[in-house]
């Protein structure tokens, strides 16, 4: 199915997204590489929305036609690091390959290049194993600038992280 770039929004997130957001935050396929672990119950994922989604600075419903399919944040850094922000995303898998992250998070920085003045550096760490998500990074222009050897743990092991950056004045593609 063609999805047309001008269905595709971002939003603050809402409770009444839960539904939708169980789709994807509920599926072992999306959350494989996202920090947090697949949402079993409703319950669960309404506080997830209320609690984190909802109060983070920049933390937006991927849309198409108004309808949650993803996730993604921007969370600027603070002090002397507030010249960077980490991004993070996920997307329904049934929406996978059809550009939609793409275009949401050109969206995305272009609105925090305006909201957060002080950041230069936009930054994300995909897991090696992740090469879609890499995909995605180098369509909108992040630069791949090396290897994190066991940077991190997540689900219970310790994995190696690709970091990739944006600098605010760089062209999105």
């Amino acid at each position: 199915m063609e999805v047309n770039s001008q269905e595709i929004s971002i939003r603050p997130y809402e409770i009444t997204d839960v539904d939708d957001f169980m789709v994807y935050a509920g599926d072992e396929k999306v959350t494989r590489f996202t920090r947090w672990d697949t949402f079993t119950s409703k319950d669960s994922a309404t506080a997830y929305i209320k609690d984190t989604c909802i109060p983070h600075p920049f933390c937006r419903s991927i849309c198409l036609n108004n309808r949650s399919i993803g996730f993604l944040f921007i969370k600027p850094s603070s002090g002397e690091d507030r010249c960077r922000a980490d991004v993070g995303y996920s997307l329904a898998a049934e929406y996978w390959g059809r550009g939609i992250v793409v275009k949401a998070m050109k969206i995305a920085i272009s609105e925090a290049v305006k909201e957060f003045p002080d950041v230069v550096r936009f930054q994300a760490f995909v897991e090696v194993d992740n090469k879609p998500s890499q995909r995605v990074l180098e369509k909108i222009g992040f630069l791949r600038e090396g290897l994190l050897r066991k940077y991190t743990f997540n689900k219970g092991e310790v994995r190696d992280m690709v970091i990739f950056s944006l600098l605010a004045n760089d062209p999105m593609f």
